[in-house]
């Protein structure tokens, strides 16, 4: 008896993935989710607020109803479209949660390149801006105050989920000190310094970063808490701590930059200080988490030579250059913080 053909459905799903990628991304560039906000409209209502053509209305939205980003209450042209819980939580710009930054910078600017990653995979080389002869995304931004500024804010949503469950889930007990190595806008510092009130924090970042950096830190309330530092990792030593981060620090570097910087955390901790670095780690095996894994190959449109990496890629950089004990932490989603102790 023949055996039924198998189920060709996942395999079709992700080949079409990049249809529902853009729907999400352009609605989110559309300001669909912050327009509705708490209100129930018609898409007709919906439709002309954020400016779409009338034969795109229903098959748009209803798209975003099929895939539970948008709620629909009633048929026809009567009905009324709503945000869901998840989608007014993180994809309204005026609520704190707000993720929406990085999507629209993967619209922008990672949709396209990721197009070239055939190129990518044939000659290991960035398929970035610098492609065409322009400058990267750090010279740029770096150039360009209010760039910087929005590509930070772009970071902010998706980092804080990591940083609060870092804050919460790290044993910070026997640490007073702690030092945020590209601290970008001190994020992970004012996350830490709310549930850690013994902690006394510094953010540290390139000079163009402090500004903005002192800015949250204000308008966190925490100016007495969180200092700002600022340096080039590359050429100066980090500040003293007993606890080093960085947060999605390491994977935008090769391994000899890498290795620079874990000498570095090394160099700045007491005895029994711990260095940390939270990404979306790959599992050991390198079979399981697919999120650290297309990031890996993020980092190579993005750079060529950096790479995402496992935990035991870690402790092994990390016990070259002189740690003695290791530990991961999961946080949220496919990231973790793995933990290198002098």
């Amino acid at each position: 008896m023949s055996q039924p053909p198998l189920d060709p459905g996942p395999i079709l799903q992700t080949a079409f993935a990049f249809w529902a990628s853009k729907v999400l991304l352009t609605a989110v560039e559309f300001d669909v989710f912050t327009t509705l906000g708490e209100r129930r409209l018609t898409g007709a209502e919906l439709g002309e607020a954020v400016k779409l053509h009338p034969r795109a209305i229903s098959d748009f939205l209803d798209t975003l109803v099929s895939m539970k980003f948008l709620e629909r209450e009633g048929d026809g042209p009567d009905a009324k479209y709503a945000n869901t819980p998840a989608t007014s939580m993180y994809l309204r710009r005026d609520q704190p949660r707000y993720i929406g930054g990085i999507m629209l910078m993967l619209n922008a600017r990672l949709f396209k390149f990721w197009n070239d990653l055939p190129e990518a995979l044939r000659t290991g080389l960035p398929q970035n801006e610098t492609k065409g002869g322009g400058k990267g995304i750090f010279e740029e931004l770096y150039a360009n105050p209010a760039n910087l500024e929005m590509f930070l804010g772009s970071m902010t949503g998706l980092s804080r989920l990591n940083f609060e469950a870092f804050a919460a889930k790290f044993d910070f007990s026997p640490y007073k000190t702690l030092c945020d190595v590209g601290g970008a806008a001190a994020v992970l510092s004012i996350e830490v310094a709310k549930q850690q009130a013994h902690l006394q924090c510094t953010s540290f970042d390139l000079p163009p970063v402090e500004p903005i950096a002192r800015k949250h830190i204000e308008a966190a309330g925490l100016s007495d808490r969180i200092a700002t530092a600022h340096g080039d990792f590359f050429a100066d030593p980090l500040p003293k701590a007993d606890v080093i981060t960085m947060g999605m620090i390491l994977h935008d570097w090769n391994l000899e930059k890498k290795m620079h910087l874990i000498r570095a955390a090394y160099d700045a901790l007491p005895e029994g200080g711990a260095f940390v670095a939270i990404e979306a780690i790959i599992d050991d095996a390198r079979r399981e988490n697919t999120m650290g894994l297309l990031m890996s190959l993020n980092m190579l449109i993005e750079f060529g030579d950096a790479f995402d990496y496992s935990a035991a890629d870690f402790r092994g950089w990390c016990a070259e250059v002189g740690f003695t004990r290791f530990d991961v932490i999961h946080l949220a989603g496919p990231s973790s913080a793995v933990i290198a102790y002098k």
